[in-house]
């Protein structure tokens, strides 16, 4: 009788070289097919959840947006104010966390906006406040390299109070921390930023109902770069709208989603705090 039991340990080990590599091109497949974005801590738009999961309005569009282009995402959490390196050395493909898109329309390639914002100012709970002029010549606290910080120092909007001093944090928390311990008098940030915080924290903070910028928010790609992933991203977002799945993210945060989605950038038509 012919033994076979030799040629059977022969093709095992071929056909466990092939299995080997094959799994090799497919981990190398879907490593190429994973989108690396950055952000920072940003609720409700990018933040983690108690298990320590990326959730948020702008987790939910990305992983809805490029699941449609066959692409999987992983959100990771970056030094905001340093967010340029991350993109040039290649660490993120693209930056989605709150990004205004407004005064930087010629520093990135951009898809978007797919939302619309605005900066608004959040007081102590305790404090006499109710107007943005009462705020002149006070401390203010931003997010560094956000839209508020330019807002504040530029003060092209002559909603804008001067302020004594503006003070830049790494983390808006950082910022509404300062706020809590009297180290400064107002942070401003975007609506539903401040809202979340307020909603969560009522006894601490109250939002000014008025509005110091309206902007257009959008996904950043390094510029000059991606321009063919931008137009087909730019598309998803727009069946997105079209289909009613844009809807149901924002209203799923607590939206307004006509004004959210509906490119309402005059600041007089957003809605004005209770």
């Amino acid at each position: 009788t012919e033994r076979k039991k030799p040629v059977k340990k022969k093709f095992g080990l071929a056909g466990l070289v092939v299995l080997m590599v094959m799994l090799a091109l497919g981990a190398a497949a879907e490593e190429g097919n994973t989108i690396i974005i950055g952000c920072d801590m940003y609720a409700p738009y990018t933040y983690k959840n108690g298990t320590g999961e990326f959730v948020g309005v702008d987790v939910d569009f990305a992983t809805e947006a490029f699941g449609r282009l066959g692409y999987a995402v992983q959100f990771r959490e970056i030094v905001w104010e340093n967010k340029q390196s991350y993109l040039d050395s290649g660490e993120v493909d693209c930056l989605w966390s709150c990004f205004t898109m407004s005064g930087r329309e010629d520093e990135y390639t951009w898809v978007g906006p797919y939302l619309y914002s605005r900066q608004v100012t959040m007081v102590r709970a305790d404090s006499d406040y109710t107007e943005l002029s009462q705020l002149a010549g006070k401390r203010a606290a931003v997010q560094a390299s956000t839209t508020a910080e330019k807002a504040l120092l530029r003060r092209e909007n002559p909603n804008v109070p001067e302020m004594k001093q503006v003070l830049c944090f790494s983390t808006l928390g950082e910022a509404a921390a300062a706020l809590r311990k009297n180290y400064v008098d107002m942070v401003v940030a975007h609506e539903y930023a401040v809202s979340s915080l307020v909603d969560t924290l009522p006894d601490l903070y109250r939002e000014i109902p008025q509005t110091l910028y309206a902007n257009e928010l959008g996904v950043a790609f390094e510029k000059g770069t991606h321009e063919a992933l931008a137009a087909r991203l730019q598309t998803a977002i727009d069946a997105m709208r079209e289909d009613g799945t844009a809807k149901a993210i924002v209203e799923k945060y607590g939206f307004d989603a006509e004004k959210s989605l509906g490119g309402v950038t005059d600041a007089s038509h957003f809605r004005k705090a209770d």
